[in-house]
This record gives C-alpha cells, sequence and structure tokens, in this order.
C-alpha cells in the first residue's frame, strides 16, 4: 500500500510537471500527505500516553482534501487506524472520492 500511495503523488506530480493539471494540485498532495503523516504520528504517540487524541473526523479531512497518500503511509508503518473498520470505511471514502476529483480535475484541464 506505500507503494501505491507514492505512486498516486508521483503521478500528481507528473501531470502536474506535464501540465496536465494544476501546480497547485501536486503541491496541495505533498503538503497534505506530510501534515497526514505528522497527524497520525502525533495522534499515535497520544494514543499510548492516554493524552489528548486528534479527532478522527480531522483526519478524515487531511485525507480528503489530498492526504489520504501520507494517511495510508502512516497506517501502514505507525500501525495506527489500520484495523478499526469503521474508520477505514470513511478512509476509504475518502480515497475515492479524492481521487474522483483528481479525475475530474485532469478531464476539464
Amino acid at each position: 500500500m506505500v507503494i501505491v500511495a507514492c505512486l498516486f503523488v508521483a503521478l500528481i506530480c507528473v501531470l502536474a510537471a506535464t501540465g496536465e493539471l494544476p501546480v497547485a494540485a501536486a503541491v496541495l498532495h505533498v503538503a497534505a500527505s506530510l501534515t497526514a503523516f505528522l497527524l497520525y504520528r502525533i495522534d499515535k504517540a497520544a494514543a499510548v500516553s492516554g493524552a489528548r487524541r486528534t479527532p478522527e473526523s480531522t483526519l478524515l479531512a487531511v485525507g480528503l482534501f489530498g492526504g489520504w497518500p501520507g494517511a495510508l503511509v502512516a497506517q501502514q508503518v505507525l500501525r495506527h487506524k489500520s484495523r478499526k473498520t469503521s474508520f477505514q470505511i470513511l478512509f476509504w471514502i475518502t480515497v475515492v472520492s479524492d481521487c474522483a476529483a483528481m479525475a475530474w480535475l485532469w478531464s476539464v484541464t
């Protein structure tokens, strides 16, 4: 799954570099992915220490707005939020939604 996330970001970057997508789409996906990974890391540490957690809605929102590749990597590397079925269903809905949005943007650019 880490490979899928990396390939998606690479594809978005290549499409932006060739003018097929706005550069902002690539910048957004890279920045949101880094943010998502960081948020998952912070939430994992909070879960372990019993500190205040990052709301799932925040994790999902960052994923929806282009951060799902970073979130997917974090789920695999950190073993965080990868087994909770209700979260995973919503997470994959955000992945499909973002991919659909990028496909639409590509079709109109």
